[in-house]
């Protein structure tokens, strides 16, 4: 496939502007922003409009921009000028004017007997199928003779010796060993009544279509038992293998949920009995889409209980190019790894009142500017990720604060008002929040001992924030059960004694949270079955396999192949790089033949890139220091983080038609945000970056779809996985060399930390091999004998 040039580029701005001036005035946006990139990947592929019989196919082009039902005759005549001037910028011969023809009634009408005719001979000498003679009606055509006579099981006219390999080729062979015409299989596999068209048979033959729907797949069923072929030979050669059928019936299931359902419902779906499709039903949602563990369980009902107080005008300028406004979307208690969004649920979160929002946009400038203000000391600096992180976790305290004792949350009831930092410094607070937070989970995790220590970090002697701003008392107020005046009163007098005796209980009320606290959140769990294998790498490598194995064609499905491409990159990459997401999301991507991005440019954005290096003769990934979240690591000792990808099964075949085809693809007429990893740019979300979130949902869909083994489709990868994000390649990576050398340094190298890191977090998984590990070395001296 051609890369793009300069011409291609402008025609498809000419494109897009004819869109703006002919579509737009009758179509609604929807339509507009679906008809535009079908229209700019037939240049980018340089790809004829669909035709049939030498006229416009715009059955196949509303299905391909998925509006079927908003293909009016009027959008008809504004699209087909765009049409025409595609077909004459590829120096095609044009497409003939659409003229009317009757439909027909007991039989084929005279054109589709001209096409019967010509399929016939393309069944006879399947070479010529889509060559003008079998394409285009002749004026002096006769009618043909009369249909044969139906017989169930017709004999073959030869043996099968050949197997096509796409579905266009095996139908045709086999109508040809049995002699059928398009017309002949039509009347021997549709059964009177049913709505089936015949000239949807026909698209299959002539190669414009492939079965998508529960009905067609009926029809490939009997035509498989037609010609005696085993069950399934049509289906395994369809040119989208992970395509989810369209017409399921689910009742009243909302449209949304169908979608995400329809990925994961067996073909049979509709014929099964009422008990066991609510079963499979109740599987896939449970494990599928929601992941069947405690924690999941838990969130989904603490995330429909908002009471975040909401900080809509604070900003950070951190080391990004311009600065970003953090909120505390969501009241639920979220792990930085497992981002939630649902704007349904948004009601309940209040901003913050201005004296407490200028408090907080303080305490941010206070810990992300690079120089710290004249007469002011700190210990540390808080980055992107930790700036967003201790917002959103203040803001759900302060939003429990707020809430109503008699609402469905249970809060204090402190009036918005009264809200201010200056509260932070009394323990009665403090013990308050604890207690309120054990009650709702039901026991004391890590994530009550991380606040203690934000709190211990700002009353901190001589750098903390709060020690250095006595001002937040004059707007305390008086909280019957929490603070009482002689309490303000005598922090009044002495400041800095009311903070170190906070900062005393702060440190003993952690000591106590870490004797009992439990693992709630056991970031292992969706993946335990993968950890648990002899080598877990091997086994994760299994979804990446059966995303190639369920690879759509990309010259007739190019927007869902380009997806599947971007999903195994994701993982390919995550494994060979054991990148954080943040690292992974933000990678530039510079193309061969471009010049690379500068390292002090890099350094400047806190991004890697992924560049050709002429020097290695292979794709090279160069990330600085600084980018990383544990920068100042002993890993890194100031150094970038250089690696040159390995060109193992094909990854560089993929990583090239990925840069050069398929991510323009994705992108279609959005602005190009330089990044490998691209979203789909459709109409909802014509910002084509990933977030954390979006990032998230990505990789989570892969392995829905791709990972998790499904036993009533037989789709999926691994058996007993659950949904999960990007941070757990990580996992996998130490894991596996854990396993393999029983060397915590080397499980460091392979995920950029230190050895003590990887102990604390991985240790548990080495204590079974080590047995093993010395039994392996010792058992080669008996061996040896």
């Amino acid at each position: 496939m051609p890369k793009q040039d300069t011409a291609s580029r402008q025609f498809q701005r000419k494109i897009s502007e004819f869109c703006d001036v002919r579509i737009a005035p009758v179509a609604s946006k929807r339509v507009l922003e679906n008809i535009r990139p079908y229209l700019a990947s037939l240049i980018i592929y340089r790809k004829s409009p669909p035709l049939s019989n030498g006229r416009i196919d715009w059955t196949t082009i509303a299905e391909a921009c998925g509006i079927e039902h908003e293909m009016t005759a009027e959008l008809k005549r504004q699209l087909r000028p765009g049409l025409d001037a595609i077909i004459r910028w590829l120096k095609t011969p044009p497409a003939l004017e659409e003229v009317p023809r009757p439909k027909p009634t007991t039989g084929p009408s005279k054109s589709d007997q001209r096409a019967q005719g010509a399929t016939t001979r393309a069944t006879r000498n399947p070479g010529r199928m889509g060559s003008a003679e079998t394409s285009r009606p002749s004026d002096k055509a006769q009618l043909g003779p009369q249909p044969k006579p139906i017989q169930e099981f017709p004999d073959p006219l030869f043996d099968a010796i050949e197997d096509p390999v796409s579905f266009q080729d095996a139908l045709v062979y086999h109508m040809r060993r049995f002699g059928d015409s398009y017309w002949q299989l039509y009347r021997a596999t549709v059964r009177l009544g049913e709505t089936f068209d015949h000239k949807t048979l026909l698209s299959w033959i002539q190669g414009e279509r492939a079965p998508g729907s529960i009905a067609s797949l009926e029809i490939l069923k009997r035509i498989e038992h037609r010609y005696r072929l085993t069950e399934g030979y049509f289906k395994e050669k369809l040119p989208h293998q992970s395509r989810s059928l369209h017409r399921h019936d689910l009742g009243d299931i909302a449209p949304a949920e169908r979608r995400r359902l329809a990925w994961h419902l067996p073909d049979d779906f509709a014929s099964l009995p009422f008990a066991k499709r609510n079963e499979i039903l109740d599987w896939v949602r449970r494990v599928i889409i929601s992941g069947s563990t405690d924690y999941r369980r838990y969130q989904a009902v603490a995330i429909r209980q908002r009471y975040a107080i909401r900080f809509p005008g604070v900003t950070y300028g951190g080391g990004s190019s311009s600065p970003r406004t953090l909120l505390p979307a969501t009241a639920a208690e979220r792990h930085v790894e497992e981002p939630f969004e649902d704007p349904d649920l948004l009601s309940d979160v209040v901003d913050a009142p201005p004296r407490l929002a200028m408090e907080m946009a303080d305490l941010i400038r206070f810990k992300t500017s690079t120089l710290t203000a004249i007469g002011f000391q700190r210990n540390g600096v808080w980055g992107e990720e930790t700036a967003s992180q201790k917002i959103e976790h203040l803001g759900l305290m302060f939003g429990a604060l707020a809430a109503s004792p008699a609402g469905v949350v249970k809060g204090r009831g402190v009036p918005l008002s009264q809200l201010t930092f200056g509260l932070l410094v009394f323990p009665g607070v403090w013990d308050w929040y604890l207690q309120w937070r054990e009650q709702r989970r039901g026991f004391y995790t890590r994530w009550e001992e991380d606040m203690l220590m934000v709190a211990m970090a700002l009353t901190r002697a001589e750098v903390g924030w709060i020690r250095q701003h006595p001002e937040l008392l004059k707007n305390v107020k008086p909280i019957e059960g929490l603070i009482e005046p002689e309490e303000i009163e005598a922090a009044s007098r002495d400041w800095h004694g009311a903070c170190d005796a906070f900062h005393r209980h702060a440190a003993n009320r952690s000591r106590e949270v870490q004797r009992v606290m439990r693992v709630h959140r056991d970031p292992f769990e969706p993946i335990m079955c993968v950890l648990e294998a002899e080598s877990p790498l091997a086994e994760y490598r299994k979804i990446t396999d059966e995303i190639l194995k369920r690879m759509p064609d990309e010259d007739r499905y190019p927007r869902p192949a380009a997806e599947a491409i971007r999903s195994f990159l994701m993982l390919r990459l995550g494994l060979h790089l054991g990148l954080r997401q943040k690292n992974l999301r933000q990678l530039l991507v510079c193309p061969r033949g471009h010049f690379p991005t500068s390292e002090r440019r890099l350094e400047d954005l806190k991004r890697g890139e992924l560049r050709w290096s002429e020097r290695d003769h292979g794709w090279e990934v160069l990330i600085p220091s600084v980018a990383f979240k544990n920068s100042g690591s002993s890993f890194f000792g100031q150094k970038p983080f250089r690696l040159v990808l390995p060109d193992l099964l094909d990854l560089y075949k993929y990583l090239d038609a990925y840069i050069d085809r398929h991510r323009g693809v994705l992108l279609g007429c959005a602005h190009d945000p330089g990044t490998l990893f691209v979203k789909t740019v459709k109409t909802t979300s014509t910002d084509a970056s990933y977030d954390q979130t979006t990032f998230y949902e990505a990789w989570r869909l892969a392995i829905q779809r791709y990972g998790i083994y499904n036993p009533y489709t037989g789709r999926g990868a691994i058996k007993g996985l659950l949904p999960h994000g990007p941070h757990n390649i990580r996992d996998v990576l130490a894991t596996h060399i854990l396993k393999q050398t029983g060397s915590y340094e080397q499980a460091s190298y392979a995920i950029q930390d230190t050895p003590d890191v990887v102990q604390q977090h991985y240790g548990r998984f080495l204590p079974q091999d080590k047995a093993a590990l010395a039994a392996r070395i010792l058992n080669q001296v008996w061996e040896a004998a």
